[in-house]
């Protein structure tokens, strides 16, 4: 399948020990406590919103929704707006077909993901349908990435990039909010997203798996567990590559994807090709087709142009890079100029840099990056 792969969307998997410890500069900005509900509440760290769910689905779905309701309509309400006009080469997206794809995908749903949604409509005063209509449109976006590890950096810890390169005219840049959750039965984790979303495209958990997407072809394709809950479930339930392997593979899939899952505790990472009928994966060090540059230690997907420069970006640093080269990595022309955000995890130390867009439209790889440290949120209270 790799080798079949559309030149725009060329995937280059490779692996290196990334050495480089994290600055010591880097720390958290003050903590500013906003409201509780429950088991879950709501904080700043200096601009980022964080918002902690725990417990049952509709526990969390009831917090996310209280907590978040005016984000959440007012989120809902400006991609109702702009879905018809605004989406770039799908500017024909409507409610149908949403519609379309939510009423095919809905029997591979877990329950609990269902749950949950229904819990946050009821609690912030939204249409069960209005909210999940919301809640497909990632199904219907395609972006870039890399993991690196070992020998590249300066400490060997392992480093994993995200560029999400859609949705800018959207204005989802205005309603970002970082997620840590704890779910009853399942690994806790930190998703990096926008109010209302119950999905993952961007995230890692507790037990230093990182996860990231990229989109291919495919549209329309829809019989089978949507992308963003694949990436949750992936979250949720693996520890280990192995498992998050295993998931990918049994699960149902739709359209066409490609993914870097990284493990920050081996340290290693594996690239993902991913279609309805089939499943590939490309392990370190390895190369075939079009994913023809061979750096040691490292996971490499983008397109086209911007890999190749990603790539190049990465051989002239290899051995010299830390959080700090890793994050310019990302910067333009890597990302693009619709670049939605940027993200830097430390999976293993649960450390995480995150970047928005601006709201006058400026690419997140430009915009300054906040620092996370997950673990410490989730420790101590605001």
């Amino acid at each position: 399948m790799f080798s079949k792969i559309n030149a725009r969307f060329a995937l280059l998997v490779l692996v290196a020990a990334l050495c480089a410890s994290i600055c010591h500069a880097d720390t958290m900005a003050p903590r500013v406590f906003v409201a509780r509900e429950g088991k879950g509440y709501l904080e700043k760290v200096g601009p980022q919103m964080v918002l902690h769910l725990k417990g049952t689905p509709e526990e969390m779905g009831c917090q996310y929704g209280v907590l978040l309701k005016n984000e959440i309509n007012s989120m809902v309400k400006l991609l109702e707006q702009n879905s018809e006009n605004k989406l770039g080469a799908l500017s024909g997206v409507g409610q149908s077909m949403l519609d379309t794809a939510w009423n095919q995908q809905q029997a591979y749903m877990p329950p609990r993901y269902t749950s949950e949604l229904k819990a946050l409509a009821r609690s912030c005063g939204i249409s069960y349908e209005r909210l999940r209509r919301a809640n497909t449109i990632p199904e219907l976006f395609h972006c870039s990435g890399f993991a690196i590890f070992g020998g590249a950096t300066t400490d060997g810890k392992l480093y994993h990039g995200r560029i999400l390169d859609y949705g800018l005219g959207l204005g989802f840049q205005d309603h970002s909010v970082v997620i840590i959750a704890e779910p009853s039965g399942f690994n806790a984790y930190v998703n990096v997203s926008y109010a209302g979303f119950t999905g993952s495209v961007t995230g890692m958990n507790m037990n230093g798996m990182g996860f990231g997407e990229m989109g291919g072809g495919g549209v329309g394709k829809w019989d089978g567990l949507p992308m963003s809950f694949l990436m949750r479930r992936g979250l949720e339930e693996a520890k280990t590559l192995s498992q998050a392997k295993n998931i990918f593979s049994k699960s149902k899939r739709t359209c066409e994807y490609y993914y870097v899952i990284s493990d920050g505790n081996t340290p290693s990472a594996v690239g993902v090709s991913a279609k309805p009928e089939a499943i590939e994966f490309l392990d370190p060090n390895e190369s075939r087709g079009p994913l023809h540059v061979a750096i040691k230690d490292a996971v490499v997907m983008s397109a086209s142009d911007r890999y190749e420069l990603l790539t190049k970006r990465i051989t002239e640093n290899w051995g010299k890079l830390d959080a700090a080269k890793c994050r310019e990595l990302m910067r333009r022309p890597v990302s693009m100029q619709s670049c939605l955000h940027c993200v830097l995890m430390a999976p293993k130390t649960g450390e995480m840099w995150v970047a928005h867009a601006s709201s006058k439209g400026e690419p997140a790889s430009e915009q300054p990056y906040v620092y996370l440290n997950i673990k410490e949120l989730m420790a101590k209270k605001p």
